[in-house]
């Protein structure tokens, strides 16, 4: 038989979500983002006692400091501050998800004691506006916000961008739980009760579930917003979010869905079935446990406490701004006169080329 004859074995499609830079760059396990979260507010920690000391030896000695848990309490309740202006100014739900994807990312390569939730917020959100397609004016912005100045939100803009490593796309639970909601309509066979013209479910098989597709997409997005409070798009994949929040309100329904997507797929045995079962519960419990506001009275602790351990290189007009900022200054000043001093040293004065050139052109009448 000839070498060149095609396979019969049929090629597995590799999902498009695994070629995004969400599933290279933005994917972790709770453990790794418990270490990162605590490696970051070490460092952070340790800077501003640094600072602290250079100033005044002993004074961060009375200083309480966050801890990664409160600093997360904090970004947390900020989150829920994006929710809150988007239903203010009626932006559509990828805005909203998507703000909140850029704060959740922000903080995980800066720390809260570096930069407050409240500005960083500000600007995810106006960033996101902008890079889903649904763009505001600055002013518009600005000026339906209390004690908020343009600058506010344009001075992290540039940060807050370089923290996402300028990776604006972002894969939501939201559209998965759509696409689930549309696979099932179109799904007749004997495996679910099809919706045929009124597009119900059945009450009677299903009792508690909502009436139409609609009413059980609404249903079930309350759950996916949940997850927003939750680390769980940093762990799990859109589809699997938007899977548990469908278990959540059609359980019965969604084993039914599931069971009929994985006998079509060759790949999946028996034991990687029930691991993927077992995945979703954990995901339901962690949305059912943790997708909830946090309370108000300790994120007010953690605030009080961060006006006195922010970093005083980050505060505007303090001593340690002004010091950090002459330092860099210097710096920035030493490289270019670095950078002139090498370039005469090697000869590419810009200028020398064209000078010789003129020169060449020139005639001396006084030899004559």
């Amino acid at each position: 038989m000839s070498n060149d004859q095609p396979s019969t074995f049929p090629t597995q499609k590799r999902p498009l979500y695994e070629s995004s830079t969400q599933y290279r760059n933005w994917r972790f396990s709770p453990e790794h983002l418990v270490h990162l979260r605590f490696s970051l507010n070490a460092a952070a920690v340790n800077a501003i006692r640094h600072t602290l000391e250079s100033q005044k030896p002993g004074s961060s000695a009375v200083v309480s400091f966050l801890t990664a848990d409160e600093e997360l309490l904090l970004v947390k309740l900020y989150i829920t501050k994006i929710t809150q202006l988007s239903g203010h100014f009626r932006f559509p739900e990828e805005v909203e998800a998507t703000a909140i994807s850029y704060l959740r990312r922000f903080y995980l390569k800066n720390t809260v004691m570096d930069w407050h939730p409240k500005n960083v917020m500000l600007t995810a959100l106006f960033l996101a506006t902008k890079t889903t397609n649904n763009p505001i004016s600055l002013e518009t912005y600005t000026t339906h916000i209390p004690k908020t100045a343009p600058s506010d939100v344009l001075d992290l803009e540039f940060l807050v961008a370089q923290s996402l490593g300028f990776e604006f796309a972002v894969w939501h639970a939201h559209r998965a739980l759509w696409g689930i909601i549309l696979d099932i309509q179109v799904r007749s066979d004997d495996r679910f009760p099809p919706f045929i013209h009124t597009l119900t479910l059945s009450t009677k098989n299903y009792p508690g579930s909502p009436q139409d597709p609609r009413s059980l997409y609404e249903s079930a997005l309350t759950h996916v917003r949940a997850s927003r409070l939750t680390d769980a798009e940093l762990i799990y994949t859109p589809s699997q979010i938007a899977l548990a929040a469908f278990a959540l309100v059609a359980p019965e329904l969604a084993i039914q869905w599931v069971n009929s997507k994985l006998q079509t797929d060759p790949t999946m045995s028996v034991l990687s079935a029930d691991a993927f079962y077992h995945q979703i519960d954990i995901l339901k419990s962690l949305i059912t446990s943790v997708g909830h506001p946090p309370d108000i009275e300790a994120v007010r602790e953690v605030d009080r406490r961060l006006k006195l351990c922010k970093n005083p290189e980050k505060i505007v007009g303090s001593a340690a701004y002004l010091a950090k900022k002459a330092e860099e200054e210097k710096k920035a000043e030493e490289k270019r006169n670095k950078k002139a001093n090498e370039a005469v040293a090697e000869g590419k004065d810009p200028f020398r080329q064209e000078t010789a050139k003129v020169m060449l052109g020139l005639v001396d009448y006084d030899d004559d």
